[in-house]
């Protein structure tokens, strides 16, 4: 189980790194697009496309922020650290699916299975943390038996 932690948690890093490089790329094209255009047009247009590009510039801070929480977050778990209580970190494999509580970074396959990766905050996390092995819950109509908490 800690190998597929190790592994769960390696993809979730990529997925952060992602993020971060996606939104810094964008906020250097708006930059550059803001710098690059010219007052050669109508002085109005320049200022339009001026405050386009910084509102550009802004919404892509924001989700650069965003990222590096994330990657914060993932640096604070250990995939070698066991629980017997689903929380942040935690691999649990239940009756109806495969969680791993860490970040909200969607489906990811290892070794031909299939994992969630979710955040503590999520309706799911929500309903995981703080249970164990032999627990049961409903979520969305469905009742889950929590087989393995690691």
């Amino acid at each position: 189980m800690s190998e597929i932690k190790r592994l769960l948690l390696i993809q979730c890093l990529n997925y952060a790194e992602e993020r971060i490089k996606n939104a810094q790329d964008a906020i250097l094209s708006a930059r550059d697009a803001a710098t690059n255009d010219t007052k050669s047009s109508a002085g109005d247009k320049y200022e339009t496309t001026r405050e386009m590009m910084q509102q550009e510039i802004s919404r892509n801070q924001k989700l650069l922020d965003e990222a590096q929480r994330i990657k914060y977050s993932l640096s604070t778990i250990h995939s070698e650290s066991k629980s017997t209580i689903a929380q942040s970190g935690s691999l649990v494999i239940t009756s109806e699916g495969n969680f791993f509580i860490a970040v909200s970074a969607g489906q990811i396959t290892i070794k031909e299975k299939l994992f969630f990766a979710i955040s503590p905050a999520s309706p799911i996390g929500s309903k995981l943390s703080g249970l164990q092995k032999g627990d049961t819950f409903k979520f969305n109509g469905k009742n889950f038996e929590i087989l393995e908490v690691s």
